[in-house]
């Protein structure tokens, strides 16, 4: 099986459209923490695809997506986040399958 990273994906799209249809690409890949951010455990394939169906949904001039690394799916990424106030369920040290 092929090593899973962690990644964080938030993001601001301006036009309802695009926000909604970059939302279930989002659910597709993850698991959603607040409306605009998702965790994500991926394989490299995977990061692959989700960059190329947020590229072909997004106008690039006007909206704005982060996808931010935060190490291997197992070991300290699930402690890598931190909540002030309620805070979802985060994942234990295994990896998201879909």
């Amino acid at each position: 099986m092929a090593a899973r990273t962690r990644y964080l994906l938030t993001y601001d799209i301006r036009d309802p459209r695009r926000l909604r249809r970059v939302h279930q690409i989002a659910k597709d890949f993850g698991e959603p923490l607040q409306y605009s951010v998702f965790l994500c455990d991926l394989t490299r394939l995977e990061l692959a695809r989700l960059r190329r169906r947020l590229n072909c949904e997004t106008h690039h001039r006007e909206d704005s997506i982060a996808i931010i690394d935060l190490g291997p799916a197992s070991g300290t990424a699930p402690r890598r986040i931190e909540f002030i106030g309620a805070s979802p369920d985060l994942p234990n040290d295994d990896p998201f399958l879909w």
